[in-house]
């Protein structure tokens, strides 16, 4: 079992979910996500792999995509296809606080590993569910991926400028955006179990998630009476994006000042207190009905500094802005480098690699990142402490292929 423990003045205290352990079926990002956020909290995860391994792991077995969403696991692999190799997941099953999975709909099913199965087995399990489009419904039995649920929650209508079509968002948060809150319905299940010692089914559709990530567009809606609109990078002269000194592709600058104060703070900024005076933008309503002149002074502005610079004076003087940070970015961003929030570990295949860390900072629960495994790498000390099995009853399922070690 994966305990991790943190020393903090001297004193041994355990992390958040210390002791909680989760079977995890998943693959993609879906779930993964979902299980990786537990193990973020302290949880041992152990990831149940088929001997082909995730297919987020692609052709090399350790993908670059695979890794980012698989830190701090254990990996096991085992053959559910085989009559041995399932009886092995259900004889390890009573060790184990929650399943997770998100394979296409059906095959749960076609496996015989449903709730009721499993709740035979180990009646205080916590069976977690992520699908497309859930699990009952018309849609229930169409295949789903993240920009599919995206779709169809409604992202890609917002997306995009208002007189062109609709757009691809960026953020995967059909998939990880689901997957979080998966793991929220998961730690609040086993508080629940905690108190009342039982289990639960907890099914949750990606389409539905999305829908909570849209909130702020539905509050436009008159409650379902018509659609949101599509407003680009603009909308407000003081709430846009504009284009900065330099040449690259995201030499931009967000600028999003929504009050009177931010207005004002703005015109301090920019040293251009004539645009105080000036009637055309004496309120909202007037600069907004000026947008295109009032755009015009501020990108004027913009332009004659990089992004940085420009974030810098419009931040300094109270007014909240940011530069396009690209996702290379990320990784050397003196902000988020000097936070620590940027990870090196090393990999077996990859050698010395960033990762970006777990957001939520807790004073009580800290757990350092571990990089993803190698398909089966935990195989055998995972096996051999679940089912009390010796080196040569694991030799002799390697050798039959119900098992595969890295």
């Amino acid at each position: 079992m994966m305990t991790v423990e943190t020393t903090v003045g001297g004193t041994t205290d355990m992390t958040a979910l210390d002791g909680f352990r989760v079977l995890d079926m998943t693959q993609y990002e879906a779930g993964t996500s979902c299980t990786q956020a537990l193990a973020w909290l302290g949880a041992d995860v152990v990831k149940l792999e088929s001997p082909r391994g995730d297919p987020g792991r692609g052709p090399t077995g350790s993908a670059e995509y695979f890794i980012v969403w698989n830190s701090n696991k254990r990996s096991v692999s085992i053959d559910l296809q085989q009559p041995r190799g399932r009886q092995m997941l259900l004889d390890m099953l009573p060790r184990y606080d929650a399943f997770v999975e998100n394979y296409g709909p059906g095959v749960m099913e076609k496996l015989d590993l449903g709730y009721d199965v499993m709740k035979a087995v180990n009646p205080g399990i916590i069976y977690a569910r992520i699908k497309g489009f859930g699990l009952e419904g018309p849609w229930s039995d169409y295949k789903c991926y993240d920009m599919v649920a995206q779709s169809a929650a409604g992202a890609f209508s917002i997306t995009g400028e208002p007189d062109g079509p609709p757009v691809r968002p960026g953020p995967t948060t059909g998939d990880a955006g689901t997957g979080v809150q998966m793991a929220l319905a998961i730690t609040a299940a086993y508080a629940q179990k905690l108190r009342t010692g039982k289990g639960q089914h907890i099914e949750l559709s990606m389409q539905e998630a999305m829908t909570y990530y849209l909130r702020t567009s539905t509050a436009s809606t008159h409650f379902g009476a018509r659609a949101s609109k599509r407003i680009g990078n603009g909308g407000r002269p003081t709430m846009s994006l504009y284009r900065s000194r330099g040449d690259g592709p995201n030499d931009y600058l967000f600028v999003m000042a929504v009050t009177d104060r931010m207005w004002e703070a703005l015109c301090a900024a920019m040293e251009r207190p004539d645009l105080l005076q000036d009637p055309r933008y004496a309120d909202h309503a007037a600069r907004q009905e000026n947008r295109a002149e009032l755009s015009a002074e501020i990108g004027a502005w913009v332009a004659e500094r990089d992004k940085y610079e420009g974030m810098r004076l419009l931040c300094d003087a109270g007014v909240p802005a940011s530069a396009v940070l690209d996702t290379k970015d990320l990784y050397e961003n003196p902000h988020l480098v000097g936070r620590g929030f940027v990870r090196e570990v090393d990999h077996p295949v990859h050698g010395r690699i960033k990762l970006l860390g777990w957001p939520a900072r807790m004073s009580e629960s800290s757990v350092p990142v571990v990089p993803a495994p190698l398909l089966g790498q935990h195989s055998r000390e995972v096996v051999a402490a679940d089912l009390s099995l010796d080196d040569d009853e694991i030799d002799a399922l390697v050798r039959a292929g119900v098992m595969a070690e890295a």
